[in-house]
């Protein structure tokens, strides 16, 4: 991987709602390298260069908004002509639980960061790390917009288990920036499925 993109909202207001869980995986990532972020007008985000054995890795937090994260990301990939399959997105899934995370490439396009992200790189085949966050329908709260429930902090425990899940993903960063993303995804949903038996 070349190119790690967390996906979320920028400013304070946002920092700690759940639509921002891609940043702050890729904060856990700079903070593991001992990197700071700076801006970047170039690339309409925050970026911090990581110098790895395997080459240099990006990582980038658009300062878009979410619904134009694909500029920031296109921007950047285009720049230093880094080639979609070598992209991980993070962000968060309404689709999967607190507690969970998941590797995949390509595939559908949940939420409007990923759908600019796609429209932005002219394709869908990019790595994703997907951070669960739940769904109001499941945490019944069946009266609560989406969009309303993405824009406001976990409760103490999703916290807690957004965090666990993270942590998970970090382990396997060094399969990530070695590119053994086969490997990182088996390692990733084979623990996850141990730990939802358990």
């Amino acid at each position: 991987m070349k190119l790690i993109a967390g996906l979320g909202n920028p400013g304070a207001k946002y920092d700690k709602t759940r639509h921002n869980a891609g940043f702050w995986w890729v904060d856990l990532v700079a903070r593991r390298e001992n990197a700071s972020f700076r801006r970047e007008s170039r690339f309409q985000g925050s970026v911090a260069k990581l110098s790895l054995p395997g080459g240099d890795v990006w990582l980038l937090k658009p300062e878009t908004f979410m619904n134009l994260s694909g500029q920031a990301v296109a921007a950047l990939a285009n720049y230093y002509k880094i080639e979609p399959k070598d992209i991980l997105i993070a962000h968060d899934e309404l689709d999967l639980p607190p507690g969970t995370v998941r590797l995949k490439f390509g595939g559908g396009l949940s939420g409007n960061g990923l759908k600019s992200v796609a429209a932005s790189l002219g394709t869908k085949d990019f790595w994703r790390l997907r951070i669960g966050i739940g769904h109001p329908r499941d945490n019944e709260l069946t009266e609560q917009q989406v969009i309303d429930y993405v824009l406001h902090a976990p409760r103490a425990e999703e916290q807690k288990a957004i965090e666990d899940a993270m942590d998970r993903a970090l382990a396997l960063w060094p399969r990530i920036t070695a590119s053994d993303m086969e490997e990182a995804m088996l390692r990733l949903h084979t623990k996850a499925s141990a730990n939802s038996k358990a």
